[in-house]
């Protein structure tokens, strides 16, 4: 039982769980759930018995656990599982006061039985940015989704006919210039340079239909230096690994813009892969469109992260590393 002090306005509640929403999709298996959110919240107690949930404790602490409950029944009505990274999500949502299901419950894409989603508040404001701005910049450490999400907002664009066709590209920098060396055909050689950007578009379209949609033009897959001299109308344009592209590059790919297109530049500015004394295209253009209108900038942090819960940690640690080496 916690300990509450006396002096600290007291609350309680009870919360009637509906049959719709069995109990044990809401605390989860074995009460993992339950017991994440009463380790968040130890100025109160929580008792779940039969299809009821009494909480009682600290009144602020009482307030936030039944809007949290409330939201995460909300999320199960929508016929999304509950998953131990969405609760500690929705807590969080919660503390920054976003209710979760304006983020957890907006769908962008929806293929083969798998919705895709913003599960940060952070990628919620990435992916409303691309509704609303021509160019956006997505910045952040690797797994916060930065590409992933414009991959499927590109494909969304796509499917809704709102563009006629898709631009993936990003810099081939780690070939450099042994590209010529490498063996087997152009289209070989660049191709693992451009492996991830073809991961993503598997997870959303058709993979019998993906080389189709390439010989038609409707997606290009493309190493930045096939860009210049082009202007690309009614187009969705993504720049991935941004970081590694020169002031110049940079400066060049954004004019590459036409009509009716939008463009998201994606990196992580603290994974340069440049020549010693190359300006990073991408740190530069922070600072150049920062105050232009309809250029957003999106940051993204180890906060997040989606991938393994150790990624995030692993990202945290290596910033404390720089932070303390470079001081």
């Amino acid at each position: 039982m916690t300990q509450i002090a006396s002096d600290v306005p007291q609350a309680s509640t009870t919360i009637v769980v509906p049959a719709s929403a069995p109990m044990v999709a809401l605390l989860g298996p074995q009460d993992v759930h339950l017991r994440l959110v009463e380790s968040s919240f130890p100025r109160a107690d929580i008792l779940a018995r039969g299809n009821e949930i009494r909480i009682a404790g600290d009144a602020d602490d009482v307030t936030m656990i039944d809007t949290l409950f409330a939201e995460m029944l909300a999320v199960l009505r929508t016929g999304q599982a509950l998953t131990p990274e969405s609760v500690e999500r929705s807590i969080a949502l919660l503390r920054s006061g976003t209710r979760p299901t304006e983020v957890l419950t907006a769908n962008i894409l929806s293929n083969r039985g798998r919705t895709i989603r913003a599960k940060t508040l952070n990628q919620k404001r990435y992916v409303d940015a691309i509704d609303s701005n021509t160019i956006v910049f997505g910045i952040g450490p690797a797994g916060t989704g930065k590409t992933y999400l414009a991959v499927a907002k590109a494909v969304q664009a796509l499917q809704d006919k709102r563009v006629n066709r898709i631009v993936l590209t990003r810099p081939a920098v780690e070939a450099g210039e042994r590209l010529g060396f490498l063996p087997g055909t152009l289209s070989e050689k660049i191709d693992p340079y451009l492996r991830p950007l073809y991961d993503a578009l598997h997870d959303m379209i058709d993979p019998d239909s993906i080389p189709r949609l390439i010989t038609s033009g409707t997606i290009e897959v493309a190493p930045l230096a096939y860009m210049r001299g082009r202007t690309l109308n009614d187009a969705f344009i993504i720049l991935d690994e941004a970081q590694n592209t020169s002031a110049e590059q940079m400066k060049m790919f954004l004019t590459r813009l036409g009509f009716g297109s939008t463009i998201v530049v994606t990196g992580d500015i603290t994974q340069v892969d440049l020549p010693g004394g190359t300006t990073s295209g991408l740190r530069a253009v922070t600072e150049i469109l920062q105050d232009i209108d309809d250029v957003a900038f999106c940051h993204l942090t180890s906060h997040d992260v989606v991938r393994h819960k150790l990624v995030g940690k692993i990202v945290d640690a290596y910033e404390r590393h720089d932070a303390k080496r470079d001081s």
